[in-house]
Protein backbone atom coordinates (compact mmCIF):
# COMPACT_ATOMS: atom_id res chain seq x y z
CA UNK A 1 0.00 0.00 0.00
CA UNK A 2 2.91 2.13 1.16
CA UNK A 3 4.50 2.16 -2.81
CA UNK A 4 1.12 3.31 -4.35
CA UNK A 5 2.31 6.63 -3.42
CA UNK A 6 5.47 6.74 -5.14
CA UNK A 7 3.80 5.15 -8.13
CA UNK A 8 1.34 8.04 -8.41
CA UNK A 9 3.95 10.97 -7.69
CA UNK A 10 6.30 9.22 -10.61
CA UNK A 11 2.99 9.50 -12.77
CA UNK A 12 2.61 12.65 -12.53
CA UNK A 13 5.64 14.13 -12.83
CA UNK A 14 6.17 12.19 -15.70
CA UNK A 15 3.03 13.45 -17.05
CA UNK A 16 3.86 17.13 -15.76
CA UNK A 17 7.08 16.93 -17.79
CA UNK A 18 5.64 15.35 -21.54
CA UNK A 19 3.03 18.44 -21.06
CA UNK A 20 5.66 20.63 -21.30
CA UNK A 21 7.99 18.53 -23.09
CA UNK A 22 6.24 18.14 -25.35
CA UNK A 23 5.69 20.72 -27.38
CA UNK A 24 9.29 21.80 -27.48
CA UNK A 25 10.01 18.74 -29.57
CA UNK A 26 7.34 18.23 -31.90
CA UNK A 27 6.87 21.99 -33.20
CA UNK A 28 9.80 22.89 -33.81
CA UNK A 29 9.43 25.44 -36.81
CA UNK A 30 7.40 29.09 -35.81
CA UNK A 31 3.45 28.94 -36.04
CA UNK A 32 2.00 31.00 -38.49
CA UNK A 33 -1.37 29.96 -38.25
CA UNK A 34 -3.74 32.95 -37.41
CA UNK A 35 -6.27 30.74 -35.91
CA UNK A 36 -3.80 28.71 -33.85
CA UNK A 37 -1.78 31.92 -32.81
CA UNK A 38 -5.24 33.59 -31.68
CA UNK A 39 -6.04 30.72 -29.84
CA UNK A 40 -2.79 30.29 -27.78
CA UNK A 41 -3.36 34.16 -27.12
CA UNK A 42 -5.95 33.51 -25.00
CA UNK A 43 -5.24 30.47 -23.21
CA UNK A 44 -3.30 32.24 -19.92
CA UNK A 45 -6.11 34.90 -19.40
CA UNK A 46 -8.84 31.57 -19.67
CA UNK A 47 -6.50 29.81 -17.08
CA UNK A 48 -6.10 32.81 -14.52
CA UNK A 49 -9.72 33.14 -15.09
CA UNK A 50 -10.90 29.28 -13.90
CA UNK A 51 -8.34 29.75 -11.47
CA UNK A 52 -9.64 32.84 -9.71
CA UNK A 53 -13.25 32.34 -10.51
CA UNK A 54 -14.15 29.95 -7.69
CA UNK A 55 -11.69 32.01 -5.17
CA UNK A 56 -13.72 35.10 -5.39
CA UNK A 57 -16.95 33.52 -4.22
CA UNK A 58 -15.20 30.76 -1.54
CA UNK A 59 -12.93 33.26 -0.23
CA UNK A 60 -15.15 35.13 2.36
CA UNK A 61 -17.72 34.24 4.65
CA UNK A 62 -20.62 34.75 2.38
CA UNK A 63 -21.54 34.67 -1.20
CA UNK A 64 -23.43 37.85 -1.05
CA UNK A 65 -20.16 39.64 0.55
CA UNK A 66 -17.86 37.83 -2.56
CA UNK A 67 -20.26 38.98 -5.06
CA UNK A 68 -20.80 42.50 -3.80
CA UNK A 69 -16.92 42.47 -4.48
CA UNK A 70 -17.16 40.39 -7.69
CA UNK A 71 -19.26 43.32 -9.06
CA UNK A 72 -17.05 46.28 -7.67
CA UNK A 73 -14.44 44.69 -9.19
CA UNK A 74 -16.25 44.12 -12.85
CA UNK A 75 -16.92 47.63 -12.95
CA UNK A 76 -14.03 49.34 -11.67
CA UNK A 77 -12.32 47.20 -14.58
CA UNK A 78 -14.87 48.35 -17.02
CA UNK A 79 -13.96 51.59 -16.87
CA UNK A 80 -10.21 50.94 -16.98
CA UNK A 81 -9.15 51.34 -13.16
CA UNK A 82 -5.66 50.10 -12.36
CA UNK A 83 -5.39 47.15 -11.10
CA UNK A 84 -4.56 48.34 -7.44
CA UNK A 85 -7.58 50.31 -7.65
CA UNK A 86 -10.22 47.35 -8.14
CA UNK A 87 -8.28 44.94 -5.88
CA UNK A 88 -8.86 48.31 -3.05
CA UNK A 89 -12.19 48.66 -3.91
CA UNK A 90 -13.38 45.82 -4.68
CA UNK A 91 -11.24 44.12 -0.75
CA UNK A 92 -13.31 47.54 1.22
CA UNK A 93 -16.34 46.32 -1.05
CA UNK A 94 -16.10 43.29 0.95
CA UNK A 95 -15.55 44.43 4.34
CA UNK A 96 -18.69 46.64 4.22
CA UNK A 97 -20.53 43.62 2.75
CA UNK A 98 -19.20 41.55 5.74
CA UNK A 99 -20.02 44.56 7.94
CA UNK A 100 -23.47 44.90 6.97
CA UNK A 101 -24.33 41.35 7.37
CA UNK A 102 -23.12 40.84 10.41
CA UNK A 103 -25.39 43.20 11.48
CA UNK A 104 -28.31 42.21 9.25
CA UNK A 105 -28.56 38.60 10.23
Amino acid sequence: MRYNIYVYILVMAAVTYLIRALPLTVFNKKIKNQYILSFLHYVPYTCLGAMILPAIFYSTSSVISAFCGFLVAVILGYFKKGLVTVAVFASVAVFVAETVLKFAF
